[in-house]
């Protein structure tokens, strides 16, 4: 792992190095315009119209050596069906082999293109975010708008790959044909009637996959993954990955995942319950809110021990986080003989404080490969998926009464205990099955020159690399250069220092990444809002049942993966991820309007409906959020203590105890007036959010 400018120099196709983007030179710009700025040789107005010009100037070197070889790639393609074509009318067979070979051969180059460009695009973005960073204002903003959909603009010619997908369609349908006539199937009048192959030739899905880097396509695996937000370097070097090898335990993960699992059941088995179990304590109903919140209370905490933990040890956490987790279900369970509203909240804040989700998120990022460490990332969310329906499902089920000896199990009750055996049974699991990995995590890795050499001997798919002797001088000539230009962010040692403090992270966020934490902020809030308060406002309303508050919340719960599926494959591939985010903060907000008690009666259907649209446009929101925050998130915050993932923990779990209090104190007012009164701020945020959105829109690409 090095600095992008040696990765980007040492990654180069050596017969194309001319034809990057000269991302030396364009740091060596912004370190004298800052200079220059600072003695007043130079005013922003200048830096604009001068690094605009040089910017400019950069892409359209890039974007017409990519028209150039596309026209190449279009014209071998071309030569190729006519002796495709000859083929097909001479009926012989004995060449099919040759010409599926020549055409994957087209195929790696175009695979080499794509490297090239998406080279170009990482150091196009990171360059805007330098600029942003150095002089505090927005060119990034100004930069995008300006050229995003200007017809003399060849900004979109890089991050759109046009003229990519006819190459690939060529490639593909005629790999495809050549694969029909081998096989001799004539069942269908052309390979367009055919479903499409369940195993396409490995060329097209290396294309494939390169240009969903590339573009906004994406898949339900990939889009459900994001919810976890771990986030990645680019361009990993081999080395890494071999060390995350061998270090990977199927079964540690697998652990890891069911403690995910259950602490999204431990959360949610309570909320049907909370506002009968607070009356049974002689508490206010409403009290539900302090009860359920917490929980989030302690986890604030917890998730800054935990991800500090866990850069020494995996397994020492997680057994004192089943332990206390084991012993705040007790405590929970304990509180109705014990007729103590204090013991039930002391053994939630017990629950909150053995959240051990950072860790469980640490692990994905620090100990799984990285051609599993997607399918892991969406595994992660969707046991918190299943643990957040599973939770009032159970709690549906437990709809009983007895006592022994001197302890009352009942629906109020059996919720801790049931937890409190489950954390019971997993600690034994653990202890047996865990495998703690090397102490080695990202947090204590030390970038080196045999690391970064080995990612100059990386040999791209048609074996071409550098030479030895090239890479030697050309290190040796920039080295200077690249001390002198090198800032904190990028700098070989100073991008792999771990950020030491909530201060120092928060100096690393920039305008569109605080904007997208509180996005993040104000989608769980709203959740927070629709299930916390749910028992509450359907036994005022509509007199509900435990049970059927219950079902509703598990219905809600259930939503999570069918929605994800549609969005992660159909809607993020048809549009843009900064449009489905500000179409989402909408239907928010819509659903939240909805949700008013306005006119009487207020009914089912309404209730319902406007929940289920809020909680659904949220769940659509965060995919997406935690994509962008990935992307505009400074790379200093993927490892270490003060990572990425724990300022989107923080966020989210800040936004339920904001939530959760919001509840409580508008009981002071009466339950006729707790939903609008909670719905209120919720709307206020939303609308808040729309209108952060819109000043950093251009920014979220």
């Amino acid at each position: 792992m090095v600095a992008f400018g040696k990765k980007l120099r040492e990654s180069q196709i050596q017969e194309w190095q001319g034809y990057y983007i000269n991302y030396k030179l364009m740091k060596k710009k912004v370190k004298r315009y800052t200079e220059q700025i600072e003695v007043g040789t130079q005013n922003h107005y200048f830096v604009l119209k001068d690094f605009s010009r040089l910017l400019d100037c950069q892409i359209e070197k890039i974007v017409l050596f990519l028209l150039e070889k596309q026209g190449l790639l279009a014209t071998r393609l071309s030569n190729l069906g006519e002796q495709h074509h000859a083929l097909i009318q001479q009926s012989d067979g004995s060449r099919i082999s040759e010409l599926q070979e020549a055409y994957r051969a087209v195929g790696q180059e175009l695979l080499r293109l794509l490297f090239f460009v998406e080279m170009n695009a990482i150091g196009i973005r990171k360059i805007l975010k330098k600029i942003d960073k150095r002089f505090g204002y927005k060119f990034t903003d100004y930069y995008v708008k300006t050229r995003a959909n200007h017809p003399y603009s060849q900004l979109r010619q890089v991050f759109k790959h046009v003229g990519f997908s006819a190459v690939v369609g060529a490639i593909s349908h005629n790999l495809a044909d050549l694969q029909d006539l081998q096989n001799n199937q004539g069942n269908y009048i052309s390979i367009y009637d055919q479903p499409a192959f369940s195993h396409p030739d490995p060329v097209i899905d290396s294309i494939k996959s390169a240009v969903d880097r590339l573009s906004n396509s994406t898949n339900f695996l990939h889009f459900l993954g994001r919810h976890a937000f771990i986030m990645e370097e680019e361009l990993p070097t081999p080395s890494e990955d071999e060390s995350l090898e061998q270090r990977y335990h199927f079964m540690s993960l697998l652990l890891n995942l069911a403690n995910t699992f259950l602490y999204m059941v431990n959360t949610y088995i309570i909320v049907p319950t909370a506002d009968d179990y607070s009356l049974s304590l002689g508490a206010a109903a409403t009290v539900c809110g302090v009860v359920i919140g917490s929980m989030a209370v302690a986890q604030v905490f917890s998730s800054v021990y935990f991800s500090a933990w866990s850069n020494r040890s995996y397994l020492r956490p997680l057994v004192f986080s089943s332990i206390v987790l084991f012993v705040g279900n007790a405590l929970y369970a304990l509180a109705y003989d014990l007729n103590s509203i204090t013991v039930l909240l002391i053994g939630r804040l017990f629950c909150g404080l053995g959240s051990a989700r950072a860790i469980n998120r640490r692990y994905i990022s620090d100990c799984v490969p990285l051609k599993l460490r997607m399918q892991a990332s969406a595994g992660f969310v969707s046991a918190s998926a299943l643990g957040m329906a599973c939770g009032p499902a159970l709690a549906c089920l437990l709809q009983t009464k007895f006592k022994i000896y001197k302890l009352t199990f009942n629906e109020e009750t059996l919720p801790g205990w049931l937890m409190a055996l489950a954390w019971l049974v997993y600690l034994l699991w653990l202890w047996i099955s865990f495998r703690e990995p090397h102490c080695e995590t990202k947090e204590n890795l030390v970038p080196n020159e045999a690391n970064a050499g080995q990612l100059a001997n990386v040999t791209l798919e048609n074996g071409y690399t550098q030479p030895l002797l090239m890479k030697i001088e050309a290190k040796q000539q920039d080295e200077d250069e690249d001390q002198e230009c090198d800032d904190a962010e990028e700098d070989s040692q100073e991008i792999h220092k771990p950020v030491t403090s909530i201060v120092v992270a928060y100096r690393l966020l920039t305008p569109s990444v605080k904007v997208q934490l509180f996005v993040y902020f104000m989608l769980k809030y709203a959740m927070e809002i629709v299930l916390a308060e749910s028992s509450v406002i359907t036994g005022y309303y509509f007199i509900w049942p435990i049970s059927r508050v219950a079902i509703f919340l598990a219905c809600l719960g259930l939503t999570v993966l069918p929605v994800n599926i549609i969005v992660g494959k159909y809607i993020t591939n048809i549009f843009e991820e900064r449009q489905v985010l500000l179409a989402s903060e909408i239907m928010v907000c819509i659903g939240i309007l909805l949700s008013f008690h306005i006119f009487n009666p207020f009914s089912v259907p309404q209730y319902v409906g406007s929940a289920l649209i809020t909680f659904v446009s949220a769940e659509v929101l965060e995919g997406v959020n935690l994509s962008l925050l990935s992307r505009c998130m400074s790379s200093r915050l993927s490892r270490g203590t003060y990572n990425g993932g724990l300022l989107s923990t923080e966020a989210g779990t800040l936004a339920r105890v904001v939530a959760d209090g919001t509840i409580t104190l508008s009981g002071y007012l009466g339950e006729s007036k707790l939903l609008n009164s909670t719905l209120l701020p919720a709307l206020l945020i939303c609308v808040s959010s729309i209108i952060a959105t819109c000043c950093t829109y251009n920014s979220l690409y």
